[in-house]
């Protein structure tokens, strides 16, 4: 389910305070989920009304904070965690994104945004390091496509870094792998 479904394809969504926060309960408790193991939300970075929101009214097993390598992205990142913290949401981990681009052609590997960020941020605010992903057009294409790369390209180093995150993800909050 996305807030995209809810608008025009080129609306904008400029939603503040109770707009917000009613949308919000609307999606977590009159959409019909059926049986979830996991309900995943794709938040966007900082620690606003939607994150204070979700924090008090669900019950989180906990947050995953997604960064890109580089020092301004890990200043929000590093926010969001202090926040699950002092709410008392634990921190499952974190997931550096667009960590390494490999050029289709030559082959050579390049660290566009950093590379050991979200590495490093762990290691500081002791939050374990769920894994890479890398940066490549096929993700985006395979999401443009409506499939997954895990599902696409299953064979994929993309889409193996996808699942041992998701495997890592699986054995901490307890379900089966």
């Amino acid at each position: 389910m996305s807030m995209g479904y809810l608008v025009g394809d080129e609306a904008p969504v400029v939603w503040r305070g109770l707009m917000v926060m009613k949308a919000l309960q609307q999606l977590l408790w009159e959409v019909e989920w059926g049986g979830l193991d996991v309900l995943v939300m794709d938040l966007p970075p900082g620690t606003g009304d939607t994150q204070l929101t979700i924090t008090q009214q669900v019950v989180l097993d906990g947050a995953i904070i997604v960064s890109t390598p580089q020092d301004v992205a890990l200043k929000d990142a590093v926010r969001g965690v202090e926040m699950m913290k002092k709410v008392n949401v634990p921190i499952l981990g974190m997931i550096q994104n667009m960590s390494v681009f490999a050029c289709p052609n030559c082959h050579h590997t390049t660290h566009i945004f950093g590379s050991e960020g979200v590495v490093k941020a762990c290691q500081k605010h002791h939050v374990p390091f769920l894994g890479d992903i890398p940066l490549h057009a096929s993700i985006c294409d395979d999401a443009d496509k409506g499939k997954p790369t895990v599902v696409a390209e299953p064979q994929s180093a993309r889409a193996k870094a996808f699942t041992t995150i998701a495997e890592r993800l699986a054995k901490t909050i307890g379900l089966p792998i």
